[in-house]
């Protein structure tokens, strides 16, 4: 490999890719528009199972995954289910560790900050009552949600603090937690 094939990479992260990303979004924004999709099926009992496969993105429909990426749902046996696999509530917080891993990966690169380990342990509450249809009063989703994070880097307490108040601001799965998302529901046959 010569000097100029070496790949820039911090945390994994190909810097030259990334920037090329961010300059290809700043000079056309629709380039930024994605639809994701996830199909769902019920198999019996609490258990369902969804398949991901194709999405769009920058300008164009994304076929790349050959095969589709298949997540088992289920219900621990106190709820009902046969611990098949995580019910829908343990998935949400995976998407949303996984999500703030990649935002903190990522943002790190971009920051010059080198990561030697990073672990997020999330941790949600809620009452099982309204999911049962037992009261209103209680909603049936998550009462609160906790992130205990431990990172390992080359940065300054500031640097990690400064770094993970933007990854706050800039997280997807974060943004739909703290924030609603219009929800419709189509009939299809």
């Amino acid at each position: 490999m010569t000097k100029e094939e070496h790949v820039m990479e911090t945390n994994g992260i190909n810097l030259d890719q990334l920037q090329a990303t961010v300059e290809a979004v700043t000079a056309d924004p629709e380039v930024a528009r994605f639809e994701f999709r996830a199909e769902t099926r019920w198999v019996l009992g609490g258990r369902s199972e969804t398949q991901i496969q194709s999405f769009y993105g920058a300008r164009q429909e994304d076929r790349s995954r050959l095969q589709p990426f298949t997540v088992v749902s289920d219900e621990p046996e106190v709820l009902l289910g046969t611990n098949a696999g995580p019910n829908a509530v343990e998935l949400v917080l995976a998407a949303l560790g996984s999500c703030l891993s990649v935002g903190i990966a990522y943002n790190a690169a971009a920051r010059g900050i080198h990561l030697r380990a990073l672990r997020l342990t999330i941790t949600g509450t809620l009452d099982v009552q309204a999911f049962l249809g037992l009261t209103e009063a209680v909603r049936p989703g998550y009462e609160r949600l906790e992130v205990k994070y431990h990172i390992e880097s080359d940065a300054t307490p500031d640097q990690v603090s400064d770094l993970l108040t933007y990854v706050q601001r800039t997280s997807p799965v974060l943004d739909i937690v703290r924030h609603p998302v219009p929800v419709t529901f189509v009939r299809i046959d």
